[in-house]
């Protein structure tokens, strides 16, 4: 029998091949970095200040930005900052994933990818003249650098300057994040205790709303939700209406194809109808009409727009706030005490009426008045208090209202109402008219001062009923606070001799009194129409101010 020619010699020659072809491939990629390396050394990584310079004019996005390319290169003196060893590094693909996703965050992937980088790799890698390669490599290397600040420009700082658009109003001290140094943090050359090398946001609400961005794109593509239409004036609690089948739908969902369609608004519905009442600022009375109905029916479109326009002020606010603060937000009608980055206090307040809106700014406290005075502003005295003594000569008598000259170290000497012709008095009135401490002072008991250029602050009231109101615009622009005794407890802690007893006895002492605070407390008076709580509940408020119409028509243009 003829046998059959052994195979374990021919095993053998595969596995020497195969060791062979591994020991080539692993001399190859040496060869391949030796030369890698000599080109470098040849042709050295790195660009100079006329290429930046010339470079960065020729795009008008890109030029906007010369400063930071210029200071950003010339730190490193001028090396390549996204390649190492001739090959890109990790960052920049990563960086092009960002791009592409910054619709997530509101904004326009086509707005920062302006020269194809994709394209421009994989020309990059068919490249094989060595100088060729150089040339793309610099033009690769600062193209990425420019689009990382246009793009980290408007991500971080916001795609809008709201000191640029008077009608925007935001005065908040601004967010002075030092791009270069960022974008240093992402090439893993510095360390940095904020998130940018993961190209991350710096505020958690920012954070909040960018996910409740997704989940409102994402029900809008699924057909948004429907308009309720009631055929009487309201709905109630237990009412029978064909109405209810789209109420439900619009609180609790689209039903299954094979669900019961129940006229009856039972009390499952009307607990959904009072927690979106509560989300939108309205009375929780799970009365579906007026108010209600008119936020129901806004289109998800809008409510998209009004979270992205949110998203962009919280761009503007400082990269980080301080261990103690107080935050208080317009359209909300609520003041917060932040402590640590927890929320150690809130209360609600009255802002100002739309025609005294409440200036959007920042500024620090430094000194809390009890039983003060109030000094009538220039343009009250003008507008109200002079033609009201002027038709009765008693008017400020009767208001425990007083006319003072100034005359200096802080003093005043009383006038004769009588010595004024109330009839020619304008907003450049050379006397004062304040209202003296007491149960009749719009200050209540105390007020709390942080200096600034509109003249407004904190303080009590004897108008407590307003605060029973949702809507809560009745001020010259000042700001009246619910709980001013808590808020003293709180800013005087520190303090030991003001006990709870003291306070209270400085509140009504009968005499103005001046106490500083150990430490300056900084106030952000803000203007945030839709945010995100820490359970996850989406909340709008109205655009008392018209603010967020003016900021669309500067963000969508």
């Amino acid at each position: 029998m003829k046998l059959n020619k052994p195979i374990f010699p021919l095993f053998l020659l595969s596995l020497v091949l195969l060791v062979l072809v591994s020991a080539c491939a692993k001399s190859g990629d040496k060869q391949q970095k030796k030369v890698a390396l000599a080109n470098a050394k040849e042709f050295p990584q790195q660009t100079d200040s006329v290429y930046v310079v010339t470079f960065t004019k020729q795009d008008p996005d890109f030029k906007k930005h010369l400063d930071l390319m210029k200071l950003f290169y010339r730190e490193r003196q001028y090396r390549f900052a996204w390649f190492k060893n001739g090959e890109l590094v990790p960052q920049a693909f990563k960086f092009m994933e960002v791009l592409n996703k910054a619709h997530e965050e509101g904004l326009n992937p086509q707005d920062y990818d302006r020269r194809n980088l994709k394209q421009m790799i994989q020309t990059l890698e068919q490249a094989k003249d060595d100088s060729v390669r150089h040339k793309l490599q610099e033009e690769l290397d600062v193209t990425l650098t420019a689009s990382y600040f246009k793009y980290a420009n408007d991500f971080y700082r916001g795609t809008v300057d709201p000191r640029s658009i008077e009608s925007i109003e935001w005065e908040v001290k601004k967010n002075k994040i030092k791009l270069h140094k960022a974008l240093q943090t992402i090439l893993k050359e510095r360390e940095s205790r904020y998130p940018y090398y993961e190209f991350e946001a710096l505020h958690p609400d920012y954070i909040r709303l960018r996910q409740a961005l997704k989940q409102y794109r994402e029900a809008k593509q699924k057909g948004g939700w429907p308009k309720v239409e009631l055929a009487t004036k309201m709905l109630k609690p237990g009412d029978s209406a064909q109405a209810v089948v789209t109420l439900r739908h619009r609180m609790l969902g689209a039903p299954a194809a094979n669900a019961p369609q129940s006229l009856v608004y039972d009390d499952a519905l009307a607990s959904a109808v009072k927690a979106f009442q509560v989300r939108h600022g309205l009375k929780p009375d799970g009365v579906v009409g007026g108010e209600t109905l008119r936020v129901m029916n806004v289109p998800i479109e809008q409510r998209i727009d009004q979270i992205i326009i949110n998203m962009e002020r919280w761009r503007w606010v400082p990269k980080k706030f301080e261990d103690k603060y107080v935050f208080i937000n317009i359209p909300e009608y609520m003041l917060h005490v932040y402590e640590k980055g927890n929320e150690v206090m809130n209360m609600k307040v009255v802002v100002g009426k739309e025609m005294h809106a409440t200036p959007v700014f920042s500024d620090k406290m430094e000194y809390i008045v009890f039983y003060p005075y109030w000094n009538v502003t220039a343009q009250i005295l003008a507008e109200e208090i002079a033609p009201a003594q002027a038709r009765n000569p008693n008017y400020l008598a009767s208001n425990d209202m007083e006319l003072v000259k100034d005359i200096g170290n802080n003093k005043v000497e009383v006038m004769s109402p009588s010595s004024v012709d109330w009839h020619s008095v304008d907003e450049k009135f050379k006397y004062r008219v304040r209202q003296r401490p007491g149960s009749k002072n719009p200050l209540g008991f105390v007020k709390f001062i942080f200096p600034n250029e509109h003249n407004v602050y904190l303080h009590d009231t004897p108008s407590d009923h307003l605060f029973n109101q949702t809507e809560r615009g009745f001020s010259h622009g000042c700001i009246r606070i619910e709980k001013p005794f808590e808020l003293t407890q709180y800013l005087l802690k520190d303090q030991k001799q003001w006990t709870p007893s003291a306070i209270n006895a400085a509140m009504h002492g009968g005499q103005e009194k001046y106490v500083n605070l150990s430490a300056k407390v900084p106030v952000y008076i803000v203007y945030f129409t839709a945010w995100v709580d820490k359970n996850g509940a989406v909340h709008f408020r109205d655009d008392i101010y018209n603010h967020d119409r003016d900021l669309e028509m500067a963000y969508f243009r």
